[in-house]
């Protein structure tokens, strides 16, 4: 609401004797009550005693009165020194893409169909009756007694299985470094990489409980222990892939994991299932020479893929 001022407040507001606006030269005083972003609420008296409003002051005044201070001048600016790294640091995050750590058809087709494969098989293990899914963990296992009647079928059959189903960390495992790997070294390399793992362990694992059964150190019955699952492989995969990584992301997840094996190798539960883990883990890291040369040679093609993608888009503009 505005306050409307009349001749009798103003000339009251006035000290006597005192000079007006007007014959001041200057405007008047601001009233200490007057309300911000108001229009007319200063009010003053002419020389014939009529009220008009009083005129901003000069520029001259204004550029003499001091500066405002503003909050965000006091705040100190970022050095110089830093804005490289920070602008480089956002151009990583907007680089970023989660969905490239999950495995797609085109980008990952070994991973993807693999995947797939192994969910129908945890479905068929979750949902089944408990004689069939019996009957087929038994086929699949490569326990010594298999694997000396028919060692590629059990060796790939039992590579089909998870220990635990879906919910198991060793499938949540499983996308995400099959997936990485994958990406860096191609499809063929990957099953290379996880088949060789899986084999090598399996062997070595189960040819000592076959010597020691033999020596007398376990029972026969150690001849059928069931074996299957993807655990050999997926450890196998983590080694290779802590090699393609930068120090500060794969020195850590090797030594977490590893750190993690030794935990349950020496809590004894499962003193065979563990020592695979570790040889597992231990290949993998062992074929980092050979990884890192086909992450090279990956590279390259790809590089040597979009040139000539581009080569063709060049010729093709031409010609139309």
């Amino acid at each position: 609401m505005e306050r409307i001022a009349t001749a009798d407040t103003q000339a009251s507001a006035t000290p006597p004797g005192g000079p007006l606006a007007a014959e001041s030269g200057s405007a008047a005083p601001l009233d200490s009550g007057l309300l911000d972003a108001m229009p007319r609420q200063r009010e003053v008296l002419d020389d014939a005693g009529e009220l008009v409003f009083a005129t901003p002051a000069p520029a001259t005044a204004l550029a003499s009165a001091p500066a405002a201070v503003s909050a965000s001048a006091s705040t100190p600016a970022v050095p110089a020194e830093y804005a490289p790294r920070i602008a480089s640091a956002l151009t990583a995050l907007r680089g970023v893409r989660p969905w490239r750590l999950l495995p797609t058809p085109t980008g990952t087709p070994f991973t993807f169909c693999y995947g797939v494969l192994l969910v129908v098989t945890s479905l068929i293990a979750q949902y089944a009756g408990p004689s069939l899914v019996g009957q087929l963990h038994q086929a699949s296992s490569t326990d010594v007694t298999h694997l000396l009647r028919d060692p590629s079928l059990v060796l790939v059959a039992s590579a089909l299985w998870i220990v635990g189903g879906m919910v198991s960390p060793y499938a949540f495992l499983f996308l995400l470094v099959l997936t990485a790997l994958e990406r860096r070294i191609g499809g063929v390399r990957t099953a290379g990489v996880f088949l060789f793992g899986h084999i090598v362990a399996t062997l070595a694992t189960e040819g000592t409980v076959g010597i020691a059964v033999l020596a007398g150190h376990l029972p026969a019955s150690s001849l059928h222990r069931l074996d299957y699952g993807i655990s050999f492989g997926v450890a196998t995969s983590i080694g290779a892939l802590a090699g393609l990584l930068r120090p500060w992301l794969g020195l850590p997840m090797i030594t977490l994991f590893a750190w993690t094996l030794i935990q349950s190798l020496l809590a004894f539960t499962d003193p065979m299932t563990n020592w695979g883990h570790l040889i597992s883990l231990t290949i993998g890291i062992a074929a980092w020479p050979l990884i890192r040369r086909w992450a090279r040679a990956a590279r390259a093609a790809q590089a040597a893929q979009v040139t000539r993608a581009a080569g063709a888009g060049r010729v093709e503009a031409a010609g139309g």
